[in-house]
């Protein structure tokens, strides 16, 4: 076993998390509370997830309602950090579009049975990529185009249309969202070992087929997060994005 789960265990959890909000109130970063939610919700979501796991492998109504239900809390949380207003459901669109055609090919290849033992990790490895790059996409254009709005107007006064302008401004800053998956995937195996790697070796497969598995979980991500920046940075560019009131 990789950690042995008791007292001890919950102790230094609690204090990890505690260490973390400390030092993001005293650096005065704004986001103390936001931390210890973060730590209790990831406890609770993830004790409530153990629990009911064995139910929703066995059901493939309950698998496909489980991979929905996983897609919905991405789309609200990547919507909500992205704009206050009701755009925000439109960030379902760059997740949809990087995540399902990726799993279809996988299910219909047969690289991924269609089974909650396999599904469920690679889907939520997806969803949790495409949330990724939605998020940081969406948000860096729109930052972007709030500050250089007057490059944006002076692009439309030379005759470019809306869509046109905003892409000249948004795009290099758009495409910053693939950067921790770039920079995850060069690194892999140098700086560090992922999940993947990590528990199937655990799980006692040989090295050679966990790297396999690794090497296909992170070329998929990358698929499926440029296609969801891509996605973003659109939906930003025709104005369905938005945060104006």
């Amino acid at each position: 076993m990789l950690l042995t789960v008791d007292v001890t265990f919950g102790v230094v959890l609690a204090v990890l998390l505690v260490v973390a909000a400390t030092v993001v109130a005293l650096a005065h970063l704004g986001r103390a509370r936001d931390t210890v939610i973060a730590g209790v919700r990831a406890a609770a979501q993830l004790a409530a997830v153990s629990l009911v796991i064995g139910w929703v492998v066995g059901s493939l109504p309950l698998l496909l309602a489980f991979v929905l239900l996983m897609y919905s809390v991405a789309v609200r949380t990547a919507g909500r950090r992205i704009t206050p207003n009701r755009t925000w459901w439109w960030a379902g669109a760059p997740i949809a579009a990087g995540v399902f055609p990726v799993v279809a090919v996988l299910l219909l290849t047969g690289l991924v049975p269609l089974k909650g033992i396999a599904l469920i990790p690679v889907a939520g490895i997806l969803i949790g990529g495409a949330l990724t790059a939605t998020v940081l996409a969406g948000r860096r254009a729109l930052d972007e185009l709030k500050l250089r709005h007057g490059e944006v107007e002076a692009g439309m006064a030379l005759g470019l249309p809306d869509r046109e302008a905003r892409l000249e401004v948004a795009r290099a800053s758009a495409a910053d969202a693939l950067i921790p998956g770039l920079d995850q995937t060069r690194t892999v195996g140098l700086v560090t070992l992922p999940g993947a790697f990590v528990g199937m070796l655990l799980g006692g497969a040989s090295p050679l087929l966990a790297g396999a598995v690794q090497l296909f979980v992170l070329v998929g991500l990358m698929a499926v997060q440029a296609v969801a920046a891509a996605v973003a940075l659109e939906l930003v560019a025709r104005g369905r994005l938005h945060r104006a009131e």
